[in-house]
C-alpha cells in the first residue's frame, strides 16, 4: 500500500530549525515530483514548497523563499524540509503529498488540492514566540 510517512514536527523558539521528512512507500515515488503543504489552525491548507522527480526544479511559496529548503534522497525515497528561521506564522501541520502525474509547479497551482492523490497524515509544527 502507498504511504506518505511525515516525521520531525515539534514546538520550537521563533529563530530556530526544524527539518521535517516525508518517508515514501513504493519505489514509484522516485519518479512523482513531490511536495508540502500545510494547514494553520482555522485557515485552509496552502502549498509551502514542491520538487521535481529528480530535484532538478524546485518550487517555493513566496511566505518561506529562503527560509525553507526542499531536497530529496530517491535512494531513500525520503523528502525533506528543512526550515530556518522558523516565525510564529509558520505554525501548522505540515503536509506531505505526491501525485503520479503532477509536476512540481502543477503541485503549486493546483487549486483542488484533492485532485493530488497520496498524502500524509502530518506532522504538527509549533513555534512560540
Amino acid at each position: 500500500q502507498v504511504q506518505l510517512v511525515e516525521s520531525g514536527g515539534g514546538l520550537v523558539q521563533a529563530g530556530a530549525s526544524l527539518r521535517l521528512s516525508c518517508a515514501a512507500s513504493g519505489r514509484t515515488f522516485r519518479n512523482y515530483a513531490m511536495a508540502w503543504f500545510r494547514q494553520a489552525p482555522g485557515k485552509e491548507r496552502e502549498f509551502v514548497t514542491s520538487i521535481s522527480w529528480n530535484g532538478g526544479n524546485t518550487i517555493y511559496a513566496d511566505s518561506v523563499k529562503g527560509r525553507f529548503t526542499i531536497s530529496r534522497d530517491n535512494a531513500k525515497i525520503t523528502v525533506y524540509l528543512q526550515m530556518n528561521s522558523l516565525k510564529p506564522e509558520d505554525t501548522a501541520v505540515y503536509y506531505c503529498a505526491s501525485d503520479p502525474i503532477f509536476s512540481a509547479q502543477a503541485m503549486q497551482m493546483s487549486r483542488n488540492h484533492n485532485d493530488i492523490n497520496y498524502w500524509g497524515k502530518g506532522t504538527l509544527v509549533t513555534v512560540s514566540s
